[in-house]
């Protein structure tokens, strides 16, 4: 039985740069159409990639593209996107809640400016995207919801850093749990990357050495590729893990810096 993407409708917030950008190329390949999404229509003096750039490489790499502009706090844009995508391409297959926002600051430290952005983008976001797309995957075959959010790991030392970040991810967590509970037609699963991803958050919230001990965003889009080619539901996946069961045991390509010891990502504890 042949397993790949193609012809799939895939659904990726925050897609023109890092991870989100990777798994929509590791979709193009098989064949995807892919839907871009995100606020950058116009290329950035630091930070590469736009929408339009983007589903010009997804083209290039074999699959079909709709580049949509869309800020995921936006409740009418979210609706906007989905009709889009429907309306564009007959249907919805896949959704990647990707789009998120870090501060790793402590309590008295983060604004009430600060909260919100990472509440909205991250749990509030994940909630309406779910909510807008769920009714037509419902008509797909094997459809998917997979966020890109943490195990659920309620120790201090997750907890009180960063309390607000830590909130705004479990909270995407949370609803995954949830809808994986309340739509038992669909796999709803999350995705979390065993080290540290060499993305633009961490080259601006961590220091160089953390970069450089970092893998490449493809890992984690190797890792979408064998959770939305497969089925199951309810699941707290971890890259390495999904790739070492599907036979992968060779992780140097994925290293910045091979030579590095690697760093553990937040949350996990082995």
């Amino acid at each position: 039985m042949r397993r790949d993407l193609r012809d799939k409708v895939v659904l990726i917030s925050g897609s023109t740069r890092g991870i989100g950008r990777e798994i929509a190329l590791r979709c193009a390949r098989d064949g995807a159409k892919v839907v871009i999404t995100g606020k950058t229509v116009r290329a950035h003096d630091r930070l590469p990639g736009t929408i339009h750039s983007v589903a010009d490489e997804v083209r290039q790499a074999g699959g079909q593209a709709l580049a949509v502009e869309l800020d995921v706090r936006d409740e009418r844009g979210i609706a906007e996107a989905v009709d889009l995508t429907v309306d564009h391409f007959g249907g919805l297959d896949v959704l990647v809640n990707n789009a998120s926002a870090i501060s790793l600051t402590s309590t008295l430290d983060t604004s009430a400016k600060r909260l919100d952005l990472m509440l909205d983008v991250n749990m509030r976001a994940t909630f309406l995207m779910s909510q807008a797309c769920i009714p037509h995957l419902l008509k797909a075959a094997n459809p998917h919801i997979l966020t890109l959010s943490p195990p659920l790991n309620f120790q201090d030392k997750w907890l009180a850093p960063h309390l607000a970040y830590t909130m705004s991810k479990y909270g995407m967590s949370l609803c995954m749990m949830g809808l994986a509970a309340e739509f038992p037609a669909l796999s709803v699963n999350c995705l979390w990357p065993r080290t540290t991803i060499a993305t633009a958050a961490i080259e601006y919230h961590f220091p160089e050495e953390i970069l450089r001990a970092s893998r490449h965003p493809a890992i984690v889009a190797d890792a979408a590729w064998q959770i939305l080619t497969g089925s199951g539901s309810g699941n707290f996946y971890i890259d390495e893990d999904v790739l070492r069961l599907a036979g992968v045991s060779d992780f140097a390509a994925y290293a910045v810096s091979p030579a590095t010891v690697l760093y553990r990502d937040l949350f996990l504890d082995e």
